[in-house]
């Protein structure tokens, strides 16, 4: 189960903001200099990807980080998390999980696409990974400083990114899902890991957090953190999502945080 939308276009444009976006979007001050915007084409095994770049002024280097969207594909709340990771001073490009033009328009539809990429785990790494490559490719990227950060299918998909052994300083999980691996393979992972996540999450409950956070004792040099905030459901980032009878509610304190924590977290990394 992922985010349920309200008042959010997911037509890949991002002409006229919804006002919760809008105010999302305000958290950032502008830079001086103007940031540069872009539609990104890639692709993977023959399928083609539409991702959204969005970069500081000027060459760079500046560090990078892949954003994977929620179940709902590159939209607007992601090219306004890009927005946002730009006026921080990081390239971030939105990658495109499912195929250019494949955005649902409903729940059932993203469920359904969702569900079909959990169940081809090695299809979803290989298309993080394809996101992760075309990023590295920008010439404004210090290869060297490169994150990944994802929202609910997007957090899970940056954990399984993880898994594959990715070069990567961090990747932080936004109310993702917490799957956990064969015993051993945690130790594939090489990024320090952040997990952000809703105390009365139903979609991930305590004993999925539990077998998460046994699995990655299990990797003694891992460097990893959980925090749950109390009170926040699934989706508690994404403005206008408001169905507690799913388990998804916003919730402008624990986005809020969760928000700085990523913050400190890059500063941390990146150094």
């Amino acid at each position: 189960m992922d985010a349920w939308h309200s008042g959010v276009r997911h037509d890949g444009s991002m002409t006229t903001l919804s006002a919760p976006l809008q105010g999302l979007l305000e958290r950032e001050p502008e830079p001086l200099a103007p940031l540069r915007s872009t539609e990104v084409r890639y692709e993977h095994d023959g399928v083609p990807l539409a991702g959204h770049l969005v970069a500081p002024s000027g060459p760079g280097p500046f560090p990078g980080v892949l954003v994977v969207h929620d179940w709902y594909g590159v939209g607007d709340y992601v090219r306004v998390r890009c927005e946002l990771l730009a006026r921080l001073g990081y390239v971030a490009l939105a990658a495109d999980i499912y195929g250019d033009g494949v955005r649902p328009v409903d729940p059932d539809q993203a469920s359904a696409l969702a569900r079909g990429f959990y169940a081809d785990l090695p299809l979803l790494r290989a298309r993080a990974t394809a996101g992760l490559e075309r990023l590295r490719a920008e010439p404004a990227v210090d290869g060297t400083r490169v994150g990944a950060i994802g929202y609910c299918f997007g957090g899970s998909t940056v954990l399984q990114l993880a898994r594959t052994g990715a070069d990567l300083a961090g990747v932080v999980s936004f109310h993702g899902g917490l799957q956990t691996g064969e015993p051993g393979t945690a130790q594939a992972i090489r990024a320090a890991l952040l997990v952000l996540t809703g105390a009365v999450d139903p979609v991930v409950p305590d004993s999925a957090v539990a077998a998460f956070q046994d699995e990655l004792r299990q990797a003694p040099g891992l460097d990893w953190q959980v925090v749950s905030y109390s009170g926040a459901m699934h989706a508690f980032t994404i403005p206008g999502v408001d169905s507690p009878e799913h388990g998804s509610q916003y919730n402008a304190v624990a986005e809020r945080r969760s928000w700085t924590a990523m913050k400190d977290f890059f500063g941390e990394i990146f150094g």
